[in-house]
């Protein structure tokens, strides 16, 4: 199979695709862990919940582009309310009571889904203007998987930019690096705090928006990605953006093909690689003492 150009040219991209929708997630959970130590499962919830709110957006006729415009905003909205009224009460808590705490939201999310939704799985339409082909060098190719690439690739741009050039950027950096002296020079970092889950939620939103039309809207669609989330941020090592990257396509590409050349064994191939780098590089690929764009 893989002897074939073209098909191994497909399966390139469609790790690509896969790796840049790990990141979009990813990106959110790493941050929020380097900036606060925070272990945050119920992440994937808010892209579980995007994803639902893009499916009734789809259903009272509105277009995509509406509900890539307004979902990722309502999970937004949605995650920093479930952090000030309810995560919060955990951030001195300790690790554990932070797993505890996040996979009861997840639990409750689910079922809240369930009751509201159902337990089938739903469909959600890609936009018109995507929904063809692209001829990349001889190779057709669906234009709506080159828009989540591309969506990937402005998003890492953005964010290396955002935490090198920006206010936002440097006073990330400072808590990350020292807490309590960014407190003591008077920054407010449980507002940077806030406003970075917010990112982050919203990142997640923008993900399950356009994941919905490639792999679907059914509950439990958030526990399936947050463990690969998890195995990214793991191996490529909290705190760096190059990290979250190299994590992201080293899992994306590992999955895609996995299931290609041993489907019956996918996912012990991604937890092998995650083993083999905790043993040779316990601190993950590319640790950072701060979440920065150099690693």
């Amino acid at each position: 199979m893989l002897s074939d150009p073209q098909f191994f040219a497909e399966q390139f991209l469609n790790s690509l695709q896969f790796s840049m929708l790990l990141f979009l997630l990813a990106i959110g959970l790493s941050v929020v862990f380097g900036l606060m130590d925070y272990l945050n499962l119920s992440h994937g919830t808010i892209y579980m919940f995007a994803a639902y709110v893009a499916f009734s957006i789809a259903q009272l006729g509105g277009s995509f582009w509406v509900a890539l415009a307004v979902a990722p905003v309502v999970a937004a909205a949605v995650g920093v309310s479930l952090y000030f009224l309810l995560l919060k009460r955990a951030e001195t808590g300790g690790h554990l009571t932070q797993v505890l705490l996040t996979v009861g939201v997840i639990y409750m999310g689910t079922d809240l889904i369930r009751i509201v939704y159902g337990d089938l799985p739903k469909g959600v339409p890609q936009p018109e203007s995507l929904s063809s082909a692209v001829n990349l060098f001889g190779i057709l190719y669906p234009a709506y998987r080159l828009f989540i690439i591309a969506i990937g690739l402005l998003v890492m741009i953005v964010l290396y930019f955002a935490l090198e050039r920006t206010r936002l950027g440097a006073l990330v950096r400072a808590g990350v690096d020292d807490r309590a002296t960014a407190e003591t020079l008077g920054i407010d970092i449980g507002k940077v705090f806030a406003l970075v889950f917010g990112i982050g939620t919203y990142l997640a939103g923008v993900a399950g928006v356009v994941a919905a039309p490639v792999f679907g809207v059914y509950p439990g669609m958030d526990v399936s990605i947050i463990i690969l989330v998890l195995i990214v941020v793991v191996v490529g090592g909290l705190g760096s953006l190059k990290g979250v990257i190299v994590g992201s396509l080293l899992i994306g590409f590992a999955d895609t093909f996995g299931k290609i050349l041993l489907p019956q064994f996918a996912m012990m191939m991604i937890y092998l690689v995650m083993a083999l780098v905790l043993i040779f590089r316990p601190s993950g690929l590319m640790p950072a003492r701060r979440f920065s764009a150099s690693g």
